[in-house]
């Protein structure tokens, strides 16, 4: 992205303001790599309240797709965690691990069109031919027959670059790597997270998608899956992340402790207070649920910065 841009966006104050929309469904969507941490609250609490606010419908969806990174048993963890804090999801949990044909249906829609093709590169070579960035090298190639450690490539069209999003106005990204052709099936035959996301929101209808600052650059990619099936995309929304003391993002891959669930309402004013909210005095002492209805009512997407 530009480079004059602060916490990786561009960002113009005139589109900032964020205008009351009908009612919508909103997603969380985390991965059970490990149990709930502080940050996963906040963007937890902050897909809830957008999607609550106006009225909407909050699911959730566990985004299970690598089982190498998975972690026995943090799945259930996690929705044990959202209930305790006062966050009950609308319909049933979705998982990633289980719509493997919806994938492969969607990849074949793309087939036919012709915009996808095999890559054999590895890292490696991809980073001592081009600086990391994919160069188009195997365009081309192999349509017809896979072979064995192959990952499948769409071509990256242009024109998806900019976007504008509720919190950061408007995004462009300049980058070379920004506007490569990127990996929508991995050499080890998983579905990588670009495809399978799209496909999820779309066939769940989620229409407002409240998410991490440190996803914002994959929205480019994902527009142009969205123009490539046929449908919009939804209206963003990037919080900023929570961040470690030293300066890092709080992450399970980062050592981010588990939430301690005896100490909820500090955790949640905590969380609340980083997303912008302002609270009455005399909710200091409620509970989860009472500082969770509380929010519902009195909520503004417009104060987060």
């Amino acid at each position: 992205m530009d480079d004059n841009c602060s916490n990786q966006v561009a960002k113009q104050t005139t589109n900032s303001v964020v205008k009351q929309t009908p009612a919508c469904i909103g997603r969380f969507a985390p991965s059970p790599s490990g149990p709930l941490h502080f940050g996963s609250l906040v963007a937890a609490i902050a897909s809830y309240m957008v999607a609550k606010s106006n009225g909407g419908r909050w699911l959730v969806r566990m985004e299970d797709l690598d089982p190498p990174r998975e972690v026995a048993g943090a799945a259930q963890q996690i929705l044990t965690s959202l209930e305790s804090f006062g966050l009950y999801w609308d319909g049933e949990v979705v998982y990633q691990s289980q719509r493997q044909s919806l994938y492969q249906q969607k990849l074949e829609e793309l087939i036919r069109q012709k915009i996808v093709y095999y890559c054999s590169c590895s890292r490696r070579a991809i980073e001592n031919r081009n600086q990391a960035v994919y160069d188009g090298h195997c365009r081309g190639q192999l349509k017809a027959d896979r072979l064995n450690s192959q990952a499948v490539r769409i071509m990256f069209a242009g024109g998806f670059e900019c976007f504008d999003d509720q919190l950061c106005g408007h995004c462009q990204f300049y980058s070379k790597a920004d506007k490569q052709d990127f990996i929508i099936k991995r050499r080890d035959g998983l579905f990588a997270y670009q495809l399978a996301v799209v496909c999820d929101d779309i066939e769940q209808g989620v229409d407002h998608l409240v998410r991490g600052m440190d996803i914002i650059d994959s929205t480019p990619r994902q527009n142009y899956l969205y123009h490539c099936f046929a449908k919009a995309p939804p209206i963003y929304y990037h919080i900023p992340l929570v961040l470690d003391g030293a300066g890092r993002k709080l992450s399970k891959s980062s050592g981010a402790p588990r939430l301690n669930e005896n100490n909820k309402t500090d955790l949640l004013l905590k969380a609340f207070s980083h997303l912008g909210q302002k609270v009455d005095a005399a909710m200091l002492d409620a509970d989860s649920e009472e500082l969770i209805a509380y929010f519902e009512k009195h909520w503004q997407t417009e104060l987060i910065k």
